[in-house]
């Protein structure tokens, strides 16, 4: 690992297909926005020969030459994927965006990699939401390390973050979370601070300069040896605590010295098993230099460290029917099992997606079975389909590299997958195969939009399906109460990112719209009304009255029609003709022209002409009685209620009550929950929590997560109602 006596050079820097799965490392990047993961990256593949001094691929661009949204918007937005070679070894390093909106792109990150590394800065700590992510992890058994960048920072303390992350992340043991190496620091400057120039190994008792630009070995200095023994005998302690020698501690105890290679072993088991996480120190190479502080150190720990697919157990697997199938893990010689992690579009090469292989050996041109994933609440489809593949290739920014195969625990991008989206398996043709579909996050802030002219509204539907494709956080909805097209989004930047691919990558400009609840009516008390449409204007007629009686219902009824009419004053030919009058205005509503429900409407009376009555005579009188009643009658508005649960650190416990109330909400109850949280249940009109996903981010620092489902309308208050109305009939 990153204390072994010799360091590797760079390799020389072309991703190539991996010939066996031990030889593969796959490591998602974790960390807020800011962070440093994506200039981490660039520095791992300057060190592994990747890319030259200036930052450059050979053919000229960059390794974060990614996506123009992402350029104009200077952060990450989706998820990336750099392949690198060291030390005989394919890493794939899954670069993850930092901000809450894209956790989805995290999620298929963590879905497609073995391990993950937690990048926190040194001048910002750790966040709320790093720390709901190593929570994940931890409950899955991910290993997990941590490296600390932004070391150049006036504000910098690297043993002060260490005992941050410590206490952020090793709640359980904080012995389970310590440095490999402290940084040493070269002399002061104008301002008083002392840069980082390069590291000491606490295993080794080995100094790694990186002063020149290029890692020099040492021996340390005497007046460091005793800077470095009480960080060394603790590390050796928390090493040894979680080894599988049990005999190991008492002879540490009893003042054996440890040989090192017994240490550097146990210590690369226990990341491996995910019990024990080193912390690292990290910085980008300066101007011509070859390597970045702490990046040999670093793809040292991957490759020692990190376990490789082989020891990672597969999600479960079914047939498509779903009949339980066992796929012995990472195989390449089994049946064919890849996942599709995400789903980009190439404006050269059309539609390009990312597989993870977790079985059997993908190869170009080849038909492979494509099965759906369960998402068609979101607008993608379940689908069951062969299709070709056509190119296998690893990106490097724009540029895509030819692979001849990508086996089990590797990673790769295919082309031309026209119906293969984010989420879906690739089994062979003649043995479909269906995994187990990772957890999406739910989208919960609505975005209602319109085409900006009849050329856009041509291309609308084939654009939103496409950005849906790409995007299972992405929710499509085409509500039929308000008539309006939603796009449901995690927050306001995955809503900006949606518009933006919309405009430039499929050429459909949209207006933002406020997005309407589905209001409806219903009457408070009883009512009746007397529908009467007389004509004459020569030849027939139109001759039609009918008496009708309204009540009300309780919720959930709907709308009953009652013929109690006796003697024939209605003809019974024209009754159902009465009916659907009188529902049809109860679709357009009567008050605020919302839908009219739960009322029960009997026909009493009525008076016909043998001449000129006709159905669409008793159609247009149903219609005037019930408006005749509504006008008589006091009418409410119904605002659909969510139940809302709310689950938070108990520190914001009070602040998202109160917030609740501020919302006209009811908390019917609260329970405690694992990790010092809280689960707070609601009822809360949707009305007015249009925008809590972006609120409730805010007010909980980005900790909280909430969940909304439908109960039931109810009355909304006078004052509400009055000011609804008033606007509908201005708009009349």
């Amino acid at each position: 690992m990153g204390d072994k006596a010799n360091a590797h050079p760079g390799a020389a820097g072309r991703a190539t297909a991996a010939d066996h799965p031990a030889s593969v490392r796959n490591v998602v990047l974790v960390g807020h926005s800011g962070s440093g993961k994506t200039t981490l990256v660039e520095a791992l593949a300057l060190t592994a020969g990747a890319v030259n001094r200036a930052g450059r691929v050979e053919d000229g661009g960059t390794i974060s030459d990614y996506d123009e949204i992402e350029h104009r918007q200077q952060r990450s937005v989706q998820l990336s994927l750099v392949p690198l070679d060291w030390d005989g070894y394919k890493i794939n390093v899954l670069d993850t965006p930092g901000y809450a909106d894209f956790v989805g792109e995290l999620r298929a990150g963590l879905r497609a990699a073995d391990a993950a590394l937690f990048v926190v800065s040194a001048s910002d700590g750790v966040d709320g939401s790093t720390r709901m992510v190593w929570e994940e992890c931890a409950a899955v058994g991910m290993p997990r390390a941590i490296v600390v960048t932004h070391l150049e920072s006036a504000r910098a303390d690297f043993e002060e973050m260490t005992r941050i992350c410590a206490q952020a992340f090793g709640a359980d043991d904080p012995d389970a979370v310590l440095p490999l190496y402290l940084p040493l620091h070269g002399p002061q400057g104008p301002d008083g601070h002392a840069s980082v120039t390069g590291l000491v190994g606490l295993l080794s008792r080995r100094v790694f300069d990186y002063a020149s630009g290029e890692r020099k070995e040492s021996e340390p200095g005497p007046e460091q040896l005793p800077l470095i023994e009480t960080a060394r005998n603790r590390l050796i302690e928390g090493i040894i605590s979680e080894s599988e020698d049990e005999t190991l501690m008492d002879r540490y105890l009893d003042g054996e010295e440890i040989e090192f290679t017994t240490l550097v072993q146990d210590l690369e088991r226990a990341v491996a098993r995910g019990v024990f996480h080193p912390v690292l120190a990290a910085a980008p190479a300066a101007e011509g230099a070859r390597q970045g502080l702490g990046t040999v150190e670093l793809l040292e720990l991957i490759t020692g460290g990190f376990p490789t697919p082989l020891e990672r157990e597969a999600p479960a697997v079914t047939t498509p029917d779903g009949r339980e199938r066992r796929v012995r893990a990472c195989d390449p010689d089994g049946p064919l099992v890849a996942e599709v992690v995400k789903t980009a579009s190439d404006p050269y090469v059309g539609r390009v997606s990312m597989v993870r292989v977790f079985s059997g050996t993908l190869r170009p041109d080849e038909t492979v079975h494509v099965s759906g994933h369960g998402l068609a609440d979101r607008g993608h489809e379940d689908h069951d389909v062969d299709e070709r593949i056509g190119a296998l290739s690893a990106p490097f920014g724009k540029q895509q590299r030819v692979l001849t195969h990508a086996i089990a625990g590797d990673l790769a991008c295919v082309a031309k997958l026209s119906r293969a989206e984010t989420g879906d398996t690739l089994s062979a043709k003649d043995d479909p195969l269906l995994m187990e579909p990772w957890e999406m996050p739910d989208p919960l802030l609505p975005l209602a939009i319109q085409a900006h002219s009849k050329a856009d509204e041509d291309k609308l539907s084939q654009g939103l399906g496409r950005l849906v494709a790409e995007d299972p956080t992405m929710r499509l909805e085409q509500n039929q109460a308000t008539h309006q097209v939603v796009l449901w989004c995690l927050g306001e930047a995955h809503a900006d990112v949606a518009l933006e691919r919309l405009r430039s990558r499929y050429g459909v400009q949209v207006d933002v719209v406020p997005h309407k609840v589905s209001l409806r009516e219903t009457f408070a008390a009883g009512s009746t009304g007397r529908g009467r449409h007389v004509k004459q204007s020569g030849g027939h007629g139109q001759y039609a009255i009918c008496e009708i009686e309204v009540e009300p219902l309780p919720g959930g009824s709907g709308i009953e029609f009652v013929d109690k009419v006796v003697g024939g004053a209605v003809p019974r030919q024209f009754i159902p003709s009465v009916e659907k009058g009188v529902r049809a205005q109860a679709a357009k509503g009567v008050a605020a022209g919302y839908p009219l429900i739960d009322v029960r409407i009997t026909l009493r009376d009525g008076k016909a002409h043998s001449v000129d009555s006709s159905d669409a005579a008793f159609q247009t009188a149903g219609a005037l009685a019930l408006r005749e009643a509504a006008a008589g009658a006091r009418i409410h508005l119904l605002e659909p209620v969510a139940e809302v649960t709310v689950l938070v650190g108990d520190e914001y416990v009070g602040a998202v009550m109160s917030d609740l109330s501020g919302r006209r909400g009811r908390v019917v109850g609260t329970e405690q929950a694992a990790g010092a949280r809280t689960l707070v249940r609601a009822e809360v009109p949707e009305i007015e929590i249009g925008r809590y996903a972006v609120d409730l981010r805010s007010l909980s620092h980005g900790t909280a997560r909430f969940h909304r489902v439908y109960a039931r309308h109810e009355p909304m208050p006078p004052q509400l109602t009055d000011r609804i109305r008033e606007q509908a009939q201005g708009n009349a």
